[in-house]
Order: structure tokens, then C-alpha cells, then sequence
């Protein structure tokens, strides 16, 4: 089924770029469609005609787009992208691609942002069963113990809710 809804992430001029390394990185993904300024609208875009103004692009059949719009607008943590990991292997392989040149002041709590400022959220899926009852002691402890970690820890999660 297609989604109605596509994000659109902006770029100063590296739109093409970011849709790669995105691609590289998760798979059963492509880009699907790269579009080019012309010369019309240089005076709003400054843009040279045959640059790269919108890549489309999927992420594991997810569809979104990029775009070359300048240095006007940046990304802010505000919105992320979350990532449901079922094993700290697909923890760590996330983590290691997509902190790989991002500010390592950016890691927290699973929170990680790329080299592309772009914010991600690393959740191992065991978190929405540690974390359903706030008043359980268990679900305490485990919250605890993300709270003091970078890159969630699936086996020190488990053992805080354990106790």
C-alpha cells in the first residue's frame, strides 16, 4: 500500500549524498527518482540548472523524499526517526552507521544524530513490554538504567527490570 504521507528532509546541497548513505544503510532500499533544477526560478533558488534538487528515495519500502533547498532550514531533535531493533546485533549495526560522523554530544538514551544532523531513535523492541506499567518497581529499574546509557543495552535493560 502507498502512503499519502512522504517525508521530506532539507538539505543545504546534500541531498544526493544523505539519500545514499541512507540507502547503504538499510535494506530492501533505493532511490527511486532524482530531479533537477532547470534554469527557471534561479533568482528564488540560486541553484546552477542540472543540480540535484529532489532525490526520492525508499527505506525499507518506506518512501521519502530529499531535497536541495539551502541553508535556510536545519533538522532539530524535535523529530527523529525511530528504528525497532529485535536484537542488540541490529542495535549495534544501526548504532555504528549512523553515529559514524554525527556529534558523539548527541548520544542518549538510544538518540543519535548523523552526520547530516538528522536525529534517529535505536529502540530494541523489548522496551514497550519493559516499560508498560510506570508504577511496576520493574519498569522503574529498567527505565533507570536507559536513562544512564548511550546506546541501549538489551541484556542491561533486561537485567534492571529483573532486578
Amino acid at each position: 500500500m502507498t502512503s499519502k504521507i512522504t517525508p521530506c528532509l532539507w538539505f543545504d546541497h546534500k541531498a544526493e549524498e544523505a539519500a545514499n548513505y541512507y540507502v547503504g544503510i538499510f535494506k530492501n532500499s533505493k532511490i527511486t527518482n532524482i530531479t533537477r533544477y532547470g534554469e527557471a526560478g534561479f533568482e528564488q533558488h540560486g541553484r546552477p540548472a542540472g543540480s540535484v534538487m529532489i532525490v526520492a528515495f525508499e527505506l525499507n519500502g518506506h518512501a521519502f523524499t530529499a531535497l536541495n533547498g539551502g541553508p535556510h532550514f536545519h533538522f532539530s531533535p524535535a523529530v527523529s526517526f525511530q528504528i525497532d531493533c529485535e536484537t542488540q546485533e541490529e542495535v549495534d549495526y544501526y548504532w555504528d552507521k549512523l553515529t559514524e560522523g554525527g556529534p558523539v554530544e548527541a548520544q542518549q538514551c538510544g538518540w543519535v544524530e548523523d552526520k547530516f544532523g538528522l536525529s534517529w531513535q535505536i529502540v530494541p523492541s523489548i522496551v514497550k513490554e519493559l516499560f508498560a506499567d510506570p508504577e511496576d518497581p520493574k519498569s522503574q529499574r529498567a527505565f533507570n538504567a536507559m536513562m544512564g546509557m548511550k546506546k541501549l543495552d538489551i541484556a542491561g535493560l533486561t537485567k534492571a527490570y529483573e532486578g
